[in-house]
């Protein structure tokens, strides 16, 4: 488990398949399956991955549980909806406040971890703020989730339904959220591409790297191969 952002995280639950299995479902058409990685199965799979062969990569797959603020979820999201064409084996679930009244947690940055408007750019960050900026900031939504949470906690101790008390819950981009995402190496290696970029909101290159270090345990040479690295 990979912890981030003091109460976030990133666990490999499960994994189907490794570095053979996509040179294995490459060769399938000449019957030509071997059980252990050698050199040329290694130069094989680099092949694959210059020249855009990507079906193979798709027949090993990942199953995270990430817990995460909404704000990085709703990104991930895409990769589920923006990928059905290429990766039909995607999945996300994602646990329910309508059945679960498990604690309400937020991801608060520190008053020196407030980041400015860049000057050259309609999104991403810049400098970090004054300081002063920052202390404010957190205590402007520190009041505004503990407002939320009273009103949440009255709805509940009177009865109504958890699916409408959860109306009350602060629904900021900084709830914490849990889900399960499954996910083809090939989709991992979209998903890595674009949010360890420099230009990715700093806290999703977070659990990208986390996801990269997890995945690369699993499938050295086919990542490794996907990423150029």
């Amino acid at each position: 488990m990979e912890k981030i952002l003091n109460k976030g995280y990133v666990r490999l639950v499960d994994v189907l398949g490794s570095d053979l299995s996509v040179v294995n479902s490459a060769r399938v058409s000449y019957n030509k399956a071997t059980s252990e990685l050698r050199d040329e199965d290694i130069k094989l799979i680099n092949f694959l991955a210059k020249n855009d062969h990507t079906s193979p990569f798709r027949h090993a797959t990942l199953q995270f549980e990430i817990y995460a603020p909404l704000m990085c979820a709703r990104q991930w999201w895409k990769y589920v909806i923006g990928s059905a064409h290429q990766d039909p084996f995607t999945a996300w679930n994602e646990s329910s406040r309508r059945y679960v009244t498990e604690e309400v947690e937020f991801y608060i940055p520190a008053s020196n971890e407030w980041r400015s408007k860049p000057e050259n750019s309609k999104q991403g960050s810049g400098d970090p703020v004054d300081i002063k900026i920052g202390l404010e900031a957190v205590e402007r939504l520190l009041a505004q989730h503990e407002a939320g949470m009273r009103n949440y906690d009255w709805a509940i101790a009177n009865g109504i339904a958890t699916e409408q008390a959860r109306l009350f819950i602060p629904s900021a981009y900084g709830l914490m959220v849990r889900w399960y995402w499954t996910v083809s190496l090939q989709g991992v290696s979209h998903f890595l591409v674009q949010r360890e970029d420099a230009h990715a909101q700093h806290e999703i290159q977070m659990y990208a790297h986390a996801i990269k270090k997890l995945a690369l345990e699993k499938f050295p040479v086919a990542l490794g191969a996907l990423l150029d690295i």
